[in-house]
């Protein structure tokens, strides 16, 4: 299910040691999950459609074939893929099966596709990039490559299940977090970061991080929350932040362009801020769990359900030295 070989082929043209070192073990430890076999089960009652045509261009990724799935089969691809919820990105549309995924990534994708260099040609990373749709979305702009890394297993899963109709295309996600992944590798064209970069404790770190996988002149784009305020201005939540544990430090906008700036990047740019609505996450059918709605304040939409200001969102983008 989780299929490298052609990935580790990639890896060695590129000299790429380091990187393939780490991409077996945590193959291994993703087999060892409790739910791997029944991921693994839902994964082989894929439907064999061929052949796909893929279009990238569509809000949802659309997989299409040239003779139209009967009833059962599609109703058997609904039920498998169904399974695998919660669909935490998209949407996708394989085969006239929609999934109405809790974010309507398109909406980000839009925001900043436009204000970023051309992907074609590009090796591209992404850190924490769930199920691949922003991934597959890369490939539609003609990258070379696409790396997605990802901890959460099943996001992992749901790229496989995905990617099981578009074995030939380059573009891979892989079971791991961004701290595992090797300092200095020096390769990468174009690296995105998006909502990560607030749940990692030390935010120096990250961007180091995020700069020694970047070539000289490569392109990072960092979307993160952010507050209103002046220059070392940082939000610190005491125990949650919009019912996450994990988010230890929302700056602002001035702020965060100051770290850059003291992380080493050059040319940077603020490509857009924008409040994150109920539109664009939200509880669906394919993830039925609490969502943005839940974590505002009933009375003010303008404030968490602990007081802090609702999550609002930006956008850099900056290059390597």
């Amino acid at each position: 299910m989780i299929d490298m070989e052609e990935l580790y082929d990639f890896l060695e043209e590129e000299n790429l040691s380091k990187l393939a070192e780490t991409i077996s073990p945590s193959v291994e430890r993703a087999k060892k999950h409790g739910d791997f076999q029944k991921w693994k089960k839902i994964f082989d009652s894929l439907p064999n459609v061929f052949p796909v045509f893929p279009d990238f261009s569509k809000d949802a990724v659309t997989l299409r074939s040239n003779k139209e799935i009967d009833k059962e089969t599609k109703a058997n691809l609904r039920d498998s893929l169904k399974a695998l919820s919660p669909w935490r990105k998209g949407p996708f549309d394989l085969f006239g099966v929609y999934i109405d995924s809790e974010w309507r990534s398109d909406l980000k994708w839009n925001r900043f596709i436009k204000s970023i260099s051309p992907l074609e040609g590009r090796n591209i990373l992404d850190v924490g990039g769930g199920n691949g749709y922003y991934a597959l979305k890369m490939l539609g702009e003609k990258a070379r490559t696409v790396i997605n890394i990802e901890p959460y297993l099943l996001s992992v899963v749901q790229f496989c299940a995905v990617k099981k109709f578009l074995s030939w295309m380059p573009a891979w996600t892989l079971p791991l977090g961004v701290e595992e992944m090797p300092e200095n590798l020096r390769f990468f064209d174009s690296v995105f970061s998006m909502g990560v970069f607030y749940h990692r404790r030390s935010p120096f770190e990250h961007l180091a991080k995020l700069k020694s996988f970047l070539r000289e002149g490569g392109e990072l784009v960092l979307e993160t929350l952010v507050i209103e305020g002046k220059e070392n201005e940082v939000l610190v939540p005491r125990e949650r932040y919009a019912k996450m544990r994990n988010v230890w430090f929302i700056p602002s906008v001035i702020t965060l362009e100051s770290w850059l700036v003291r992380a080493g990047f050059k040319n940077i740019r603020l490509v857009e801020v924008a409040k994150t609505t109920t539109e664009e996450q939200r509880k669906t059918e394919w993830m039925n769990y609490e969502s943005l709605e839940d974590f505002l304040d009933k009375e003010n939409s303008d404030k968490t359900i602990e007081g802090y200001p609702a999550p609002t969102r930006a956008i850099f983008v900056c290059e390597s030295p």
